[in-house]
């Protein structure tokens, strides 16, 4: 029985379609290896927002030329966006890789294998489980837009994903539902601009009707949404949010920087004021939410004032998380057209630690108060013999009890606190239930 591999890196959207592409090759008869060396065809799901991201890809390219040349049968299969839209150029830099596909096209993907002689009278399964009594995951990563059309200075997404393209209302719902039936619980909608959902479908249905229409499936006990743009969420999709049980209090709102000459640079499209108030007008609609944001630092020409006002706005904001990187020019971005990346390394480095040191103090006195409380947490594994999952605000917990927890909501009184995670008891309760 011929056996796949897949590498993923990146964000959560990378992480579905790796899914998905698991599901197709299933359904062809193909079974997981658990590495490199034990597969037959290899799939690398790739990401270039940064450059560290990049410089992995290509060690990873890399270590499989080598491989290649111990098992010249080997397939190696490169998705995600490093894949350009250059493949030509591709194919000439990396001789060891059969076939590269475009972010999210799974068409070229069956054609590639239709052409290899694999089966494919299953097709493309859209949701990331096989029927075949396996148990999934109780959580789910569920694409609903792709692409995005606002081309932020930096960013090279939508050039690797092009435009924004929505799926409809009915065809989410449909995958939802089939999702839980095979036991997911909690479903986590994609997009690189969710805000901007619907737009380009018929009547235009907004993210807003969506939540509506997934929150009235029965069995399906949580739903989130990323990633959120401050220019495009709107105040019906935070009244909504607020308004429907299983929506979860939990919104990861990117502000990147907290100067407003740095933002115009950027080209994110709102000022440090307009973030502040949509910042507090989810925290007045939804009470107990938590509040997640990314921070580039580093951006050209970014002074030490510059730097000074996005962490006087954290300071001030108190985010639950902070995703933080410093700026690496994107081959083709507006920024790297545009303007030197005459930041120092090292000048970026210290700016990185000392947000680090403040998210650090931040979301450790946010945790505290949580010591003693009891929190409904969804377990979704084991990890070093502790269970763990997490809570509707997006809190991570740990826990150890000799009961399979798998796919359960439970109740967990917590007795230890820190930035990063919370551990506790098991409280018996109703709450502990399938």
């Amino acid at each position: 029985m011929p056996r796949y591999y897949i590498w993923t890196i990146g964000c959560q959207m990378n992480k579905a379609e790796s899914q998905q592409i698991a599901s197709y090759l299933d359904s062809t008869g193909y079974q997981v290896a658990t590495s490199f060396r034990e597969a037959d065809l290899v799939v690398l799901n790739t990401c270039v927002v940064r450059q560290s991201a990049e410089d992995r890809v290509l060690g990873t390219l890399g270590l499989l030329k080598g491989l290649k040349k111990i098992r010249p049968s080997l397939s190696i299969l490169v998705t995600g966006c490093f894949v350009d839209s250059d493949i030509e150029r591709l194919k000439g830099r990396f001789p060891q890789v059969d076939f590269f596909f475009r972010p999210g096209a799974f068409s070229e993907l069956v054609s590639w294998a239709k052409g290899q002689g694999i089966a494919v009278e299953q097709g493309l399964l859209r949701y990331p489980y096989n029927d075949i009594g396996e148990a999934p995951s109780p959580c789910a990563f569920v694409p609903i837009i792709q692409g995005c059309d606002n081309f932020c200075s930096y960013c090279i997404v939508p050039y690797r994903r092009g435009r924004e393209k929505s799926r409809s209302v009915e065809e989410v719902v449909c995958e939802v539902k089939a999702l839980v039936k095979q036991g997911v619980r909690e479903v986590t909608l994609l997009g690189q601009n969710v805000d901007s959902y619907g737009h380009d479908l018929p009547n235009h249905p907004d993210l807003a009707d969506l939540l509506t229409e997934l929150n009235g499936i029965d069995g399906l006990v949580r739903i989130r949404f990323l990633t959120n743009h401050p220019k495009d969420m709107s105040l019906k999709l935070i009244q909504t949010a607020a308004s429907l049980d299983k929506v979860c209090e939990h919104i990861e709102l990117a502000v990147q920087a907290g100067d407003n000459d740095i933002l115009k640079a950027m080209r994110r499209g709102y000022t440090v004021e307009q973030y502040r108030e949509l910042a507090y007008d989810i925290r007045r609609y939804v009470p107990g939410v938590s509040l997640s944001t990314d921070v580039i630092v580093g951006f050209p020409g970014e002074t030490e004032e510059q730097f000074e006002n996005t962490y006087s706005l954290l300071e001030e904001m108190r985010f639950d998380v902070v995703h933080m990187a410093a700026y690496s020019p994107r081959s083709g971005t507006i920024a790297w057209r545009k303007y030197e990346d005459n930041v120092p390394s090292e000048v970026k480095k210290e700016r990185l630690n000392k947000i680090e040191q403040l998210q650090a103090s931040v979301a450790g006195e946010i945790n505290s108060q949580l010591w003693g409380k009891t929190v409904e947490v969804l377990v979704k594994g084991k990890r070093r013999g502790k269970w763990y999952g997490r809570t509707r605000s997006d809190k991570l917990v740990f826990f150890e009890d000799a009961a399979d927890r798998l796919g359960h909501l439970v109740e967990v009184r917590i007795d230890k606190t820190s930035p990063w995670a919370l551990q506790g008891k098991v409280i018996e309760s109703g709450c502990n239930r399938i």
